[in-house]
């Protein structure tokens, strides 16, 4: 049973969070207290993705997938390092655009292979209580918590790297013509639709070579999602030319002129970039009773293309038609990755904060970056700790805006995982 090609699809990542910092102090025998030795925590682990030139499309992904980093470990005694958490490498195949889900935005096109972009950074670990001793503080009962990161929703869709993309209305032979000028074995059979994934091909002529799609079968309203062709116009969004194939023979019933038509305009009405790309029209079942009469009425038609009479089956013109792909192919730029967007996760202003009132239970809640930033500092035991935490509520203007909305005195107020009694 053939597996369900599958070139779009989403999942979830989460890079590793930061490991805490340690609080310990040295201990000797006879002097319990020798001063602090606690180490910083080890940093959270990344998510790359890399290209993989042997992976075909994105199956591995269909049913959604969690990729999450290590997380840091906790900093040790003896100002010893937490361990730091273990990477995610995520393989896709080649041409794999990554998107944002919620904003849309591109971070990045996976286009060659071993080619490793960093998708989410590991947070920063904790601070352990050796780093916090000042001229002042010489024994500091705290540590910083580690860096916490938050998951994100991103979309792959796969976009074919070819330099030719093989069109035409289904079972006009261009699997069979792909299979022919090139080592590809595409399943081929007598019925419409039978390709249900892009096929890759590499075709060679003498020193020079190009890769060559063949593309699932557009029909009539593939633009607007029907039939299988929208699903797959987006693997020739690359392609910098295209092979137009035509069933000359007539044998469905169909004028082979008005198939062309439909299809370019199929393609002009998803993308009139892709309508433009340089074209060249392969006249396929050639032999067929009739076909010869056929070829002569199409050419007279149509004028502003090259047009190449071939019998895929045999080969017969084939030869022919890759000079000419290879002629327009030397006088085209080479393909390029799309670029990505400016953009990066959003990281908490710790300045930033947000004042809400449960009136039923008359709570104050202060939430936003200012309290994330103090939930990693603050050590509740501590008194040197709370200090610090009382002294940045005042300078940031956490309690002048508490005031200005009305707290009253002995209101309950919660600060992250702090809960205290307002006092003037």
């Amino acid at each position: 049973m053939a597996s369900l090609f599958t070139d779009k699809v989403k999942i979830t990542i989460k890079s590793g969070d930061g490991g805490d910092g340690m609080n310990s102090f040295k201990s000797f025998k006879g002097f319990a207290n020798g001063g602090p030795d606690g180490g910083d925590g080890g940093k959270g682990g990344d998510v790359y993705i890399v290209g993989d030139k042997d992976k075909n499309d994105l199956i591995d992904f269909r049913f959604g997938a969690k990729f999450t980093a290590g997380d840091g470990e906790r900093g040790g005694t003896n100002n010893r390092f937490g361990k730091g958490g273990e990477d995610v490498v995520i393989s896709v195949p080649l041409g794999t655009l990554v998107r944002d889900a919620e904003t849309g935005k591109v971070l990045c096109d996976v286009y060659t292979d071993g080619e490793k972009k960093l998708l989410a950074r590991g947070g920063n670990g904790g601070k352990g209580n050796v780093r916090f001793t000042t001229a002042r503080r010489h024994a500091p009962h705290f540590a910083q918590k580690g860096q916490k990161t938050q998951v994100h929703t991103l979309i792959l869709e796969l976009k074919m790297i070819a330099d030719v993309g093989i069109i035409g209305f289904p079972n006009v032979g261009k699997s069979t013509l792909l299979s022919k000028i090139s080592a590809a074995k595409p399943k081929i059979a007598n019925y419409h639709f039978t390709t249900l994934s892009p096929n890759l091909g590499v075709v060679r002529y003498y020193d020079k070579s190009f890769v060559a799609a063949d593309i699932p079968g557009l029909i009539e309203g593939a633009a607007e999602g029907a039939g299988l062709g929208h699903d797959f116009l987006r693997h020739i969004e690359r392609t910098r030319m295209l092979v137009h194939v035509v069933d000359i023979s007539g044998m469905e019933g169909r004028d082979p002129y008005e198939d062309f038509k439909k299809i370019n305009a199929e393609l002009k009405q998803y993308s009139p970039k892709l309508a433009a790309l340089p074209q060249l029209v392969a006249l396929n079942k050639c032999d067929v009773f009739g076909a010869e009469e056929n070829v002569k009425a199409f050419k007279k038609k149509c004028r502003k293309y090259k047009v190449f009479p071939i019998t895929a089956v045999t080969g017969e013109g084939t030869k022919e038609l890759i000079e000419a792909i290879f002629a327009v192919l030397e006088t085209l730029p080479p393909a390029e990755p799309i670029p990505a967007d400016e953009f990066e996760y959003d990281t908490p202003d710790v300045n930033e904060f947000f004042i809400d009132k449960d009136e039923e239970e008359n709570v104050w809640y202060v939430t936003g970056g200012l309290v994330d930033m103090l939930e990693r500092n603050v050590i509740l035991s501590d008194p040197d700790s709370m200090a610090y935490f009382q002294k940045v509520l005042k300078d940031k203007g956490v309690i002048r805006e508490l005031k200005k909305r009305g707290v009253a005195e002995n209101d309950t107020v919660v600060v992250g995982n702090v809960e205290f009694l307002f006092k003037e």
